[in-house]
This record gives C-alpha cells, sequence and structure tokens, in this order.
C-alpha cells in the first residue's frame, strides 16, 4: 500500500509568502504579536453620564401661533437649508376648517396652491360654501424640495411640526389632501382613503377628520373626484 505523502513544508510556506508579496503586502501591520484566535471583548457601554453629555438638547417649541409661525420662518427650521423659496400658511388663525397639504406646488409663486391644484381646491371649497379666505391651509413642508416630495429622513421632523401647528389651531375639522398629509394622524396613517371620517382628541380640541386625495392627483386621474367629493360631504356635514 503507498505510504502517506510526505508535506514539504518550507516551500508551502515560501508559496505564500510570494503571493502575498505580490498582493503588495511586504510588512506587518503591527509590531506586536496578536493572537488571531483570541476573543475580542465587547467595546463597554459608554456611561450614563456621557450619554447625556452626547445628547443634543431638544429645544423647546414657541407655544404661540405668531412665535410658531416666525421660527418656522428662521434659520432654526429644517427647511432652512434647503434654499429655496418658504411659503407661509394661509388663512385665519380661528377657522373651523384647517387643510394639510404636503408641499408648495410646482406653480406656486406668492402663495400657497396659486396654481392649478389651487384653483380645483377653490372649486371644492366652493361647492360646500366655502372659500379660501376662511379656511386654513399649511404644508407639511414650507419649502418645495428639489424632487417635489418629501424625503422619509425628513417626514417624521416636518409631521411633528405639523402637529405642534394644528395644536395651536384647534381645528374643528380637519381635511388631509394626499398621503404624506393623512400621516399627520395615527388614525388615518397607512389606511385607505375610503375610510370614514374620524374623530379625535389630540390637538385640545375634538376634531372631525377626515383623509382624501390631493388635488395635484385629481388633475391626474379626474376618476377619483367623485370619491373625494363624497370626503368632502362627509366632513362637511360633521357626522361620524
Amino acid at each position: 500500500m503507498g505510504g502517506e505523502p510526505v508535506q514539504d513544508w518550507q516551500k508551502a510556506i515560501a508559496s505564500t509568502l510570494e503571493w502575498w508579496r505580490d498582493a503588495g503586502v511586504d510588512m506587518l501591520v503591527e509590531d506586536d504579536v496578536r493572537d488571531w484566535l483570541a476573543r475580542t471583548p465587547p467595546p463597554a457601554a459608554p456611561a450614563a453620564a456621557e450619554l447625556a453629555v452626547a445628547a443634543p438638547a431638544v429645544e423647546a417649541l414657541p407655544d404661540t401661533l405668531e412665535a410658531f409661525v416666525e421660527w418656522r420662518m428662521s434659520d432654526a427650521a429644517p427647511e432652512a437649508g434647503w434654499h429655496m423659496p418658504r411659503f407661509v400658511p394661509t388663512g385665519p388663525a380661528d377657522a373651523e376648517w384647517v387643510l394639510v397639504t404636503d408641499v408648495p406646488e410646482a406653480e406656486d409663486s406668492e402663495t400657497l396652491m396659486s396654481g392649478p391644484a389651487g384653483r380645483l381646491l377653490d372649486k371644492m371649497l366652493a361647492a360646500i360654501g366655502l372659500s379660501r379666505e376662511s379656511v386654513h391651509l399649511l404644508p407639511l413642508a414650507w419649502t418645495r424640495p428639489l424632487t417635489g416630495r418629501i424625503a422619509p429622513a425628513d417626514e417624521a421632523q416636518l409631521i411633528e411640526l405639523a402637529r405642534h401647528h394644528l395644536s395651536l389651531l384647534r381645528p374643528q375639522k380637519l381635511f388631509l389632501l394626499g398621503q404624506s398629509a393623512s400621516r399627520v394622524l395615527a388614525e388615518t396613517n397607512g389606511e385607505s382613503l375610503t375610510n370614514p371620517i374620524r374623530a379625535v382628541n389630540q390637538f385640545n380640541a375634538k376634531t372631525l377628520a377626515v383623509a382624501s386625495f390631493h388635488p395635484r392627483f385629481l388633475l391626474e386621474r379626474p376618476a377619483a373626484k367623485g370619491e373625494a367629493w363624497k370626503h368632502l360631504l362627509l366632513l362637511s356635514r360633521g357626522t361620524e
């Protein structure tokens, strides 16, 4: 029977060193010998005091509408670095109806929704006896992003700011235009736009809320106007 083959360890080692040399490794990366098979202990968790120092301080939001709007137009607002015009909300502060949109429209020049989507919104409001001057319209983002949509990384903060804004307005009726605006409420977040009216007690008042289609969407999909009309009537009548 043949004998067990004899392995030439010197040739094997030389071949390995030659391979590493051809790969550009010609020196040790450390002066000290390392046990590569030893387990490395996990890093120690930072002390609570260190975490407290590292955590950024949360800035308290202004508690009046005038001061909050001034803050939203300042360099401290999230949109300050977007380098695009900012649009303030429109309408009276004590309006019964508050409408929430996502971003200013590409056609907006001086005021929110001053283009085709805004003209459709005006017709919708007129059909139930309202006007733009009688409702409060606010966007989640006060500046239009370059993409025309709110980035996921910015949405959570902008929604929280909109909720604070709504708590200062205390709306009786809340009309949420589009999917992004529908996420202002947990009751409408992720739900179908065909769901019925919701009653919430989140903004220092009892508020009836309906999430519907954005006028921008209705211009692209006119077939959805009938459903949007049902949403508008539902909130207008104020029945749950």
